[in-house]
């Protein structure tokens, strides 16, 4: 009858084994999805997941974001992220540290390319977040920036979702004392900003 142990076991965790966790939605960002600044649980990544659940959707939320990245740290992180978590959708909201730093905008583009392209290769479906700079950076250069993440969304025929930060950006109420990064107050808004452009990637929910 011995056999009969490793069997039973076995069937025992089957049985008591938890349902099969939902896709995943993988959001690599910078500060602005981290949540810098905020209490744990109040930024716009985390209302994004109570809002899946209270719409009915299955996903789960893994965010991956990291204060102060840019889209070469991305390009670094992302392929062990996508072998970790499997995602079904990759939110990209990168670039805003590059134009901080002033890398050039074809070095932009390509970097922001290379993220698009090595999502697909790992069966996700990305998303790409418009970034834009403050106007003390010169009209040209900010102006090229901009333009990228359209180029890019267009070339690789990607969704887009535009400017998050621009139903607030020159409202100080929604910013913390370094007015740079947004406060409690603006994650919903945030949130409402990417759920246009998220929501038809999802299918039905409830």
């Amino acid at each position: 009858m011995r056999w009969l142990v490793p069997w039973f076991w076995a069937l025992c965790l089957w049985v008591g084994a938890a349902p099969a966790a939902g896709p995943a939605i993988l959001v690599l960002g910078d500060s602005l999805s981290a949540g810098y600044g905020l209490d744990a649980g109040t930024g716009w990544v985390a209302l994004l997941q109570q809002r899946l659940r209270a719409e009915g959707y299955p996903h789960r939320v893994v965010n991956a974001s990291v204060s102060g990245e840019t889209t070469a740290g991305g390009l670094s992180r992302l392929p062990a992220a996508l072998d970790r978590h499997r995602p079904a959708l990759v939110l990209i909201e990168l670039g805003g540290n590059d134009g901080l730093r002033g890398l050039p905008v074809a070095a932009l583009r390509e970097n922001l390319a290379r993220l698009v392209r090595i999502s697909r290769q790992a069966g996700a479906r990305p998303l790409l977040f418009e970034m834009r700079l403050p106007p003390n950076y010169g009209p040209a250069y900010g102006q090229d920036f901009a333009a990228s993440f359209r180029q890019v969304a267009q070339a690789e025929r990607v969704p887009l979702v535009p400017f998050f930060l621009a139903e607030f950006a020159l409202d100080a109420e929604y910013f913390q004392d370094d007015g740079i990064h947004p406060n409690a107050a603006a994650q919903r808004p945030l949130l409402d900003a990417v759920w246009a452009t998220l929501r038809p990637q999802l299918g039905s929910g409830k």
